[in-house]
């Protein structure tokens, strides 16, 4: 009998041990250390986020994205608020609260690096980036981070490519140990000489450099020429990775969403000042078409679709864009697909107003069911 209470006291005090060291004895046998609390709004968004590395679908991580909105004007800007935004940790809280599933951060890296080898980024820009990155995810908003308004790349691809893909390295090697709610999006609308051949061969390089550090992100691919749907037909993805979900952008037409827009240099924009949306069955299937061709895309490859930008203009009436922007996102949302509404608080396109602290409530309630 005693040999069998000492037999007893030794199981015991094993099964302490193996807690003491953090061990699930249960079921996992000590697989995983435990995981880090995750970073609070309280703490500053300043630390990394728990790392759950859960083997999900692009399609379930599409449906994470949901009904989400772009944290514009900010981070992508030459220098953060040079553009009316400076983002604030509430902002994070204010998106969670109004009910948006997800942010997508637009980041200008060729800005805030060097522009000879080895291209560093700015210590200071990669801190700010992983404190939006961390507000948002202390709020459970999956954040899509990209490369965007890089025009030098647009202007000279092959004199680019060196920096494009040491960004990517830099970007990927740094935030490789995040959960599978931050994703990676390879580049904002490629144009002008990065044609949709030239894209091609560029995302397929930077997709197998992110690769190699980041083997299960979920990454965001666009076609060319400003992602518009017309040239998903162009974009030629693997078909062995299947953790890419696609993006396409929309502001047609443009007559509505960019009247008055004085960076539009393509056309006179001063001319469609005036231009309203009513809802016409005409209006309403230019929009359907090519919602229609994107999704059937995506179903011939399997390949599930989100829509990256739209909004329109505040030159625009505001019934119109209200409308119109209602029936976009209901368009999206009807064909599966995820979107990110341009965007959160600039005065341009924004849901949300600055100095009020409030939202533009025919837009809010436009993209977001209501309450």
């Amino acid at each position: 009998m005693l040999k069998v209470k000492n037999v007893l006291l030794l199981v015991i005090a094993g099964l302490f041990l193996l807690n003491a060291a953090g061990c699930d004895v249960t079921e996992k046998a000590c697989t995983k250390k435990p995981c880090e609390k995750k970073a609070s709004l309280k703490e500053g968004c300043m630390k990394k986020p728990c790392e759950k590395k859960v083997s999900i679908c692009a399609f379930e991580q599409n449906k994470r994205l949901g009904r989400g909105i772009n944290m514009g004007n900010a981070l992508d800007a030459p220098r953060e608020g040079e553009w009316g935004v400076t983002i604030k940790e509430e902002y994070f809280k204010i998106m969670k609260d109004a009910g948006f599933d997800s942010v997508r951060i637009p980041c200008r890296w060729s800005a805030h690096s060097l522009n000879e080898p080895p291209y560093t980024i700015d210590p200071v820009f990669m801190k700010r980036v992983d404190w939006a990155v961390n507000c948002a995810l202390a709020q459970k908003l999956p954040v899509m981070l990209n490369i965007h308004h890089y025009n030098e790349f647009n202007l000279d691809p092959k004199g680019q490519k060196a920096k494009y893909l040491a960004l990517w390295s830099q970007i990927a090697e740094h935030f490789k140990d995040y959960p599978d709610t931050l994703m990676f999006e390879l580049l904002n609308e490629p144009r002008t000489k990065l044609t949709p051949k030239v894209w091609n061969k560029m995302m397929l390089e930077s997709l197998a450099l992110v690769r190699k550090s980041n083997p299960n992100r979920t990454i965001v691919i666009g076609s060319g020429d400003n992602n518009i749907i017309e040239h998903l037909k162009d974009l030629h993805i693997p078909e062995d990775d299947r953790n890419i979900i696609v993006t396409i952008h929309s502001y047609d037409p443009l007559e509505l969403t960019h009247q008055g827009a004085d960076w539009i240099t393509r056309y006179d924009s001063s001319k469609w000042m005036g231009t309203k949306w009513t809802g016409t069955a005409a209006e309403k299937k230019a929009i359907t078409d090519k919602f229609d061709t994107a999704a059937a895309w995506g179903k011939k490859h399997n390949r599930p679709i989100n829509l990256g930008e739209f909004g329109a203009y505040e030159k625009a009436d505001m019934e119109s864009r209200a409308r119109w922007t209602k029936f976009v996102a209901d368009t999206a949302v009807e064909r599966g697909m995820s979107f990110h509404y341009w965007e959160f608080c600039a005065r341009e396109f924004g849901l949300y107003d600055q100095q009020t602290k409030s939202f533009r409530k025919p837009l809010l309630d436009a993209v977001l069911p209501k309450k």
